[in-house]
């Protein structure tokens, strides 16, 4: 195990060097900073005096660590748009995002594992083949149509719920949420359903096929040669086998529901990070986009670290190895 979170740790921080190096040349070589934070009219003086004080004056060489060294502290600048401290405005709509993609998340594995292992267990029964017909609509609809229908039928038409926003907030000091409130309870239903649905359809069909080659293993027959109880070989060992891949996939799919809820994000104005990276790109905000830009970098890292560990306790023979 401590070998493994020594490779694991070297190869993030490697990749994490990388996705610094990018962020740079965004931050430094798209657009100029002193033409968006200096005063309409300025002079050049007061123009080379900030260029001076940001640093621009210094050879690449030097601004690039200087860049690294403020990304170790947590310092990432100041938004261009909101004259506010990135990782402030990060961090503040962090949990509304958090609470999409946790929603979300649950909504894909709570319905897509029973449904795979129905389609699995009886292949050829209506609801399966109903419910694969139905799951390749899902995959193939963007995302934000998938959103406006929802919107249309039951906030315009049935008005049952929000169209846009999170509703009520319950602060709770380090985080605003809307679980505690009807309102925010009913905000979140919309865009979650339209977030979870391609990955609800992912971890389905994922489970299904591997379902399905577990079964017709042969110590699955041999289980039911000594006749083991169908729960127990159906659950606890065909099942547990078949999630190796699904772990996989729920791991990177959540790294990718925080990275690309922008879409869902714009199409229900929720104030989370992706509408923040929107805004960012339209005015353009380049601390914002390089401060994302690093933080979604860090979290695939974290998420792949995560996933590997999770591998030596699903799978008995990683830790015999």
């Amino acid at each position: 195990m401590l070998r493994l979170l020594s490779v694991r740790l070297l190869q993030a921080i490697l990749v994490m060097l990388a996705v610094t190096a990018v962020a740079f040349v965004m931050f430094r070589f798209v657009g100029d900073p002193v033409a968006s934070m200096v005063r309409e009219g300025a002079t050049q003086a007061e123009k080379d005096a900030l260029r001076m004080a940001l640093g621009l004056d210094k050879p690449i060489v030097t601004q690039f660590l200087d860049f690294v060294d403020q990304v170790l502290t947590g310092n990432l600048g100041t938004s261009f748009r909101y004259q506010q401290p990135v990782v402030g405005l990060l961090m503040s709509r962090l949990p509304a995002t958090l609470e999409l993609v946790i929603v979300a998340t649950l909504l894909a594995l709570c319905i897509g594992i029973p449904l795979g292992v129905l389609c699995a267990l009886k292949p050829h029964s209506f609801l399966s083949r109903f419910t694969q017909s139905a799951t390749l609509v899902g995959i193939s609809m963007p995302t934000f149509v998938t959103g406006l229908l929802l919107i249309l039928v039951f906030a315009v038409n049935l008005r049952w719920l929000p169209s846009s926003g999170r509703g009520d907030l319950v602060d709770l000091g380090f985080w605003q949420t809307g679980f505690l409130t009807l309102s925010g309870l009913k905000s979140l239903i919309l865009p979650s359903i339209t977030l979870a649905l391609f990955q609800l359809t992912l971890i389905m069909r994922l489970v299904r096929s591997e379902m399905i080659d577990v079964l017709s293993s042969d110590y699955i027959r041999f289980a039911f040669a000594r006749g083991l109880p169908r729960a127990y070989i159906y659950g606890r060992l065909a099942l547990r086998n078949a999630l190796m891949p699904v772990v996989t996939v729920t791991g990177l799919q959540i790294g990718q529901l925080i990275a690309f809820a922008i879409v869902t994000e714009t199409v229900f104005q929720w104030p989370g990070m992706g509408l923040l990276f929107t805004n960012a790109v339209g005015y353009p905000d380049m601390p914002v986009l390089a401060a994302y830009l690093l933080f979604v970098g860090f979290l695939f890292v974290m998420i792949n670290m995560i996933v590997d560990i999770l591998y030596t306790f699903i799978d008995p023979r990683l830790r015999t190895r």
